[in-house]
């Protein structure tokens, strides 16, 4: 909760009476909690159906209602230096909305009454607000966290490679056999999306012939394809860098750019 006193200081009652029932003066807008107010006095009151002869009316205004605000507060009337009160309403409970921003008093005080305590006061008033902000308490909201499994796609494609599971075409590689699967290799590859699909595919596009690359090379070069990852075979290790060599020459054979 916040707690702000605001004093509104009417200097010249006299000259305000006879302003005319619906006319008021305004005090400073001041700041609760992050919300806007100002209090309105009525010399003659805010409405002559509801105050009838003789009342001055006060109200309390919600300056930003964008949202419901609740509150408490006080209104009263005190003499010169705020010693004795004029008036002595209790505390009101009252939520503030975009469509009900005001709150008061339309009989407020009689005009008679508020004459005669401000005879020896040369017309000096102060309206005094004691405004209260209610916030709304915080409700935590607990949540269990789950453990999202990070992506395997790479495992799967790997596995598929491996038992080649729905493979369409096969590659002999000098005498070494290779099953893969012409849709994915084509995505990958112009050079296989030509020899696979193109006008001048492979007369046996299930069965193709390669001798010019080894079996070891092609392997890697299938494994890229699949995976965009290299093989980590330790036992190639003395030989790597020709391997590698071999290697950037099937890949650029095939359009990898990438490998």
């Amino acid at each position: 909760m916040v707690t702000v006193t605001h004093d509104f200081e009417v200097t010249n009652y006299r000259q305000l009476d006879g302003l005319g029932v619906g006319n008021y003066v305004s005090s400073s807008t001041f700041s609760v909690a992050g919300c806007y107010w100002n209090i309105r006095f009525y010399p003659d009151g805010s409405n002559s159906k509801e105050n009838g002869d003789g009342n001055a009316s006060v109200f309390l205004y919600h300056l930003s209602p964008a949202k419901d605000v609740r509150t408490q507060f006080t209104l009263n009337i005190l003499e010169k230096h705020g010693e004795i009160k004029v008036t002595n309403y209790d505390e009101i409970m009252r939520i503030f909305s975009p469509s009900s921003y005001n709150y008061g008093y339309p009989d407020f005080v009689k005009k008679s009454k508020l004459k005669s305590s401000l005879d020896i006061n040369n017309g000096y008033f102060t309206i005094r607000c004691v405004l209260t902000i209610i916030k709304e308490p915080r409700t935590e909201v607990k949540r269990t966290l789950l453990e999202v499994p990070g992506p395997n796609l790479q495992d799967h494609l790997v596995q598929m490679l491996k038992d080649g599971k729905g493979a369409d075409v096969t590659f002999n590689v000098c005498g070494q056999l290779f099953h893969a699967h012409r849709c994915l290799l084509a995505a990958r590859s112009p050079v296989f999306m030509a020899e696979l699909f193109g006008p001048m595919k492979e007369k046996t596009t299930q069965h193709i012939k390669i001798d010019d690359i080894e079996p070891p090379i092609f392997e890697e070069l299938l494994h890229f394809v699949y995976t965009d990852s290299m093989l980590d075979d330790e036992q190639y290790k003395e030989g790597r860098t020709a391997k590698l060599q071999h290697l950037l020459v099937a890949a650029d054979r095939y359009g990898l750019d990438k490998l």
